[in-house]
């Protein structure tokens, strides 16, 4: 119904403003706002932290609407890890083109930065509850993964130098190990600029393997 209105401008049936129709979202667009909602929340407080109701009060929604999409908190935070492993998962791999095997190195640098860069609330997630030390949890699990990947090209490259691919899993971690834990130091420093960082992650990585011995030595009294 539309209110009648007077030759003058105003309202023949009232003067107070109607109120504007609050639009309901769908199922869909509910569900993805708690997820936006859980995410930050989980990057600023972490899991311990956050509660039910506080993300059903910036949702403007009441606590069961968070139990019907998620079944809980522990839902809600599955998915929202679930999804950053899966973004990570597929920068890295993604990156990893067909090249020369320090190119792979950097390209594996600059994807791990570039997922920091542009998903900051994801990595801290990933690394507040399960930080990059740890040898288990949700990150530890996706850092391993992305040593799987490295390992395949690290295998035919001790393969094509005479070393034992057999080896390649234990640089594989090293080497991506060492850039996670950079990452999380750069993620709030921020400095130097990411190239900079790549290419000395890079430098480091590169020229250890380059001048690496075939039989490693221990030159220390400890031999065992």
């Amino acid at each position: 119904m539309i209110d009648d209105v007077a030759i003058d401008g105003s309202s023949t049936s009232s003067d107070k403003p109607r109120r504007g129709r609050r639009v309901r979202m769908t199922g869909a667009e509910r569900r993805q706002q708690l997820l936006d909602i859980g995410r930050t929340l989980f990057a600023e407080k972490g899991f311990e932290g956050t509660s039910v109701e506080e993300i059903a009060a910036k949702a403007g929604v009441s606590k069961p609407v968070v139990y019907e999409h998620f079944g809980g908190k522990e839902g809600l935070y599955a998915v929202v890890v679930d999804r950053e492993m899966r973004q990570l998962l597929d920068m890295v791999t993604g990156a990893l083109t067909a090249g020369h095997p320090r190119e792979l190195l950097e390209q594996a640098a600059f994807a791990l930065l570039d997922y920091i860069e542009t998903y900051t609330d994801g990595f801290r997630i990933l690394v507040r509850d399960s930080p990059v030390a740890q040898s288990t949890g949700t990150f530890a699990s996706l850092i391993s993964d992305i040593a799987t990947q490295v390992e395949d090209i690290l295998g035919l490259e001790f393969k094509a130098r005479g070393f034992d691919p057999k080896l390649a899993p234990l640089y594989a971690q090293a080497l991506v190990g060492m850039v996670a834990l950079t990452g999380q130091w750069w993620l709030d420093v921020r400095k130097p600029k990411k190239a900079e960082v790549a290419a000395h992650l890079v430098n480091l990585a590169w020229h250890g393997l380059d001048g690496l011995e075939q039989k490693p030595r221990l030159i220390g009294h400890r031999k065992s």
